[in-house]
């Protein structure tokens, strides 16, 4: 990998060799000593030959940016390469001009594989035999998936409450699911133990430098697909704090790098009841760790990459902004019946910031959004169900039908 050239804490500067695995600083206690991927830029220059033509097969197109070594052989289920559209009537609905990336289009249905498939091609590679995490239930789904691609054996660690939707997934794919008794922040505190104990390779985002790599594949495709038309607001639901920063990163190397002129600023979304993120970007004081949102993706009282998503932020020149429950499902009807894309409750909550962000004047009307979709929505269906009402019962009679519907219109 020489095009890394070493992982640096975030807290110290302390540089650790990208040929090894390691997780967080050791000059810091927990995981608060997060690391950073720092690449050679003329290195990654020079290996990227890909034409920027909108034509994205999947993410490893961008290869070249990505901490894999050469020799490498990729564990893919074709992750990436998700579409952009254009969304007229759901930008009528919030009063300004919309596109929507779909990123529940990807293999498990989230964002995630991304990531996913970076760590586990990094853990076939080093020879680890069982791979692990603690997640809500797309992080497990999506790892469970490519390890039964790549042959592992997977052990994930979900909260008690992680809705059976998304736990159905990671059974069918053959892996081991643990519900621990407690929240997902236990969970997590759990599948770091065992991967000290045992040496399970880890793919949880917040503490697996490598992760945020893959998902900044999500940031190098948008600017690829907006050239010429870059966005002014760029908008991310946010739980850990990977994926915002993550979109931030590779977008802006593009820039950086002389493929695209301009950068957007970013728009980062949390719930009412799991706002860390929010609160440190704003300098409000927040200490309560206990989380309630139905948004189970973004439901995090202890976000690890607080430090990156508050850079990308300000780095960026954008803004946060907090949204109810209730306007996030709101948000995932209104993004369904307009546009015709089904989201969870996490990957609607974008939506649910626009709407707040113009309501605020953050967001002026003749400024330009795309909103990234981070889940599918069969991954909650109880939240859509909520979110949508209940079915019409009828009986088999045309005569009920055309009362309902006037058969003269």
């Amino acid at each position: 990998m020489d095009h890394v050239r070493t992982l640096e804490c975030t807290l110290c500067g302390e540089t650790y060799d990208p040929e090894q695995i390691v997780y967080t600083c050791s000059n810091h206690p927990g995981v608060r000593g997060i690391l950073e991927v720092r690449y050679d830029y003329d290195v990654v220059r020079d290996r990227f030959d890909e034409p920027l033509d909108g034509n994205i097969r999947d993410q490893w197109k961008y290869r070249a940016f990505l901490p894999v070594d050469a020799d490498a052989e990729p564990v893919t289920l074709h992750e990436g390469g998700t579409e952009l559209y254009d969304a007229p009537r759901l930008g009528d609905e919030l009063g300004v001009r919309m596109r929507v990336k779909d990123d529940g289009r990807n293999p498990t249905g989230v964002l995630k594989d991304r990531a996913t498939s970076v760590s586990v091609t990094k853990a076939a590679h080093a020879g680890r035999d069982v791979v692990t995490c603690a997640s809500t239930g797309n992080a497990a789904a999506s790892l469970a998936g490519y390890a039964a691609r790549g042959g592992l054996d997977c052990r994930l660690f979900v909260p008690g409450d992680a809705p059976e939707e998304k736990l159905a997934q990671p059974l069918v794919y053959g892996a081991d699911v643990l519900a621990v008794d407690g929240s997902y922040d236990e969970a997590y505190d759990l599948s770091m133990e065992v991967t000290e104990a045992f040496g399970w390779y880890n793919r949880n985002a917040a503490v697996n430098p490598f992760q945020v790599e893959g998902k900044r594949t999500v940031g190098h495709e948008l600017a690829e697909q907006t050239q010429g038309d870059v966005p002014d607001w760029l908008v991310f639901s946010m739980g850990d704090g990977c994926t915002i920063y993550g979109g931030w990163k590779g977008f802006r190397e593009f820039r950086d790098l002389g493929f695209v002129d301009e950068v957007p600023n970013l728009l980062g979304v949390q719930a009412d009841g799991a706002s860390a993120i929010h609160d440190a970007f704003h300098d409000h004081d927040s200490t309560d760790e206990v989380v309630n949102t139905l948004a189970d993706s973004i439901a995090v009282g202890r976000p690890r990459n607080t430090v990156k998503a508050v850079k990308a932020l300000r780095e960026s020149g954008g803004t946060s902004v907090l949204v109810s429950d209730e306007a996030i499902l709101r948000a995932e009807k209104t993004l369904g019946s307009t546009e015709g894309i089904y989201a969870e409750p996490a990957g609607a909550t974008p939506i649910a910031g626009v709407r707040k962000a113009r309501a605020e004047g953050i967001i002026d009307p003749d400024e330009s959004v795309l909103a990234v979709v981070t889940g599918y929505g069969l991954k909650d269906t109880e939240s859509a169900m909520r979110a949508s009402g209940n079915v019409t019962e009828i009986t088999p009679e045309i005569a009920e039908v055309d009362r309902r519907y006037d058969s003269a219109e």
